[in-house]
C-alpha cells in the first residue's frame, strides 16, 4: 500500500522525478528483528534492553554535498544556518561562526568544491528531515539507527568489537585517541568521501555508521529531550564515542561542521 501511495504521488508530481545519485536509489533493507540495545559499560542513557523493530529501510550512505545541492537547487530550500546567519565549528571546542553554512562547513574562506561525494554538514535536523521528506523518507528514529548499525547482537562497533584501528586497518574516520581533535593520518583530517571505509560496514552492509561525521535521528536525547539524538560520532572524536551505543544531542534548529544525516524509509520507500 505505501509503495503504491508513493507511486501515485510521484505520477502527481508531489515526489520528485528520479535523478542521477537520488537518496532513494541507495536505501538498504533492514528486516525485522530484535535489538540488543544499549551497553552497561557505558553512559547512564545506554541501559540495556530488548527492543522489536519492524521492518524498515535505511541510506547506506551518508548525504552528500551533492545530493543536498540537488535537493536545494529542486526546492529553494533555505537553511537554518543560512537564515541565522551563523553555523557552530569544532575549533578545540564548538565555537559558533558567522558566514558558516553548508556551501562554507568551516565559515567564510571554506568550501565543498571538491567535495562533492563528503557527507554534507552544517544542516540542522529541521533541514535533514526536510531533505528526507522531500524524498518521501523521514530521518530514522533512535532505535532503528542502533539496529541498522549493530543487528542484533550486542557488538561494540557497527563491524564487530575490534577497535576501528587494529591489524592494519582502519574501518572509520575517526580522530585522535585523546578526545577530541581532527587526526589526518589517514589522509582526511575532517570528513572523507562517502564509503571510504568498507571493512567498517554493518551487518546489513551499511557504511560510516561509526566515524566520519555525526548523524541526526527523529527521536529526543533522553538527558535532554527538548534536544535530538545524534548518532555515530564524527572525524573529531575518539573510539570511545563511535560506539554503536553511544548518543549525543542537540537542538533540532543548529548546524554543526561535524554533523550530518541519512534517510529511512518504513516499511518500503
Amino acid at each position: 500500500m505505501r509503495r503504491l501511495l508513493a507511486i501515485l504521488l510521484l505520477l502527481a508530481g508531489a515526489l520528485p522525478a528520479r535523478a542521477a545519485d537520488d537518496p532513494r536509489d541507495g536505501l538498504v533493507e533492514i528486516p525485522a528483528g530484535r535489538l540488543q540495545q544499549g551497553d552497561a559499560t557505558g553512559e547512564a542513557d545506554e541501559r540495556p534492553r530488548e527492543v522489536a523493530l519492524e521492518a524498515f529501510h535505511m541510506m547506506r550512505h551518508e548525504v552528500t554535498n551533492a545530493q543536498f545541492a540537488a535537493f536545494v537547487a529542486a526546492s529553494g530550500h533555505v537553511t537554518d544556518p543560512e537564515a541565522k546567519g551563523s553555523g557552530w565549528v569544532w575549533r578545540d571546542r564548538w565555537r559558533s561562526v558567522a558566514g558558516a553554512d553548508w556551501r562554507h562547513p568551516a565559515g567564510p574562506g571554506s568550501v565543498i568544491e571538491g567535495l562533492a561525494n563528503h557527507p554534507v554538514v552544517q544542516v540542522s535536523q529541521r533541514d535533514a528531515a526536510a531533505f528526507c521528506g522531500f524524498y518521501g523518507l523521514r530521518l530514522p528514529g533512535d532505535r532503528e539507527w542502533e539496529y541498522a548499525a549493530r543487528g542484533s547482537d550486542r557488538r561494540r562497533y557497527p563491524w564487530g568489537d575490534e577497535p576501528p584501528e587494529a591489524d592494519g586497518q582502519r574501518r572509520a574516520n575517526f580522530g585522535t585517541l585523546p578526545c577530541c581533535a581532527p587526526d589526518g593520518s589517514d589522509g582526511h583530517p575532517r570528513s572523507a568521501p562517502v564509503g571510504s571505509y568498507p571493512s567498517g560496514a554493518s551487518p546489513f552492509g551499511l557504511l560510516d555508521l561509526a566515524g566520519n561525521v555525526w548523524e541526526w535521528t527523529s527521536s529526543p536525547y533522553p538527558p535532554r529531550p527538548e534536544q535530538v539524538a545524534l548518532r555515530g560520532g564524527g572525524w573529531g572524536n575518539n573510539p570511545y564515542c563511535l560506539r554503536v551505543s553511544y548518543r549525543h544531542g542537540n537542538p533540532p534548529d543548529i548546524g554543526l561542521d561535524m554533523v550530518g544525516f541519512r534517510c529511512a524509509g518504513s516499511p518500503a520507500p
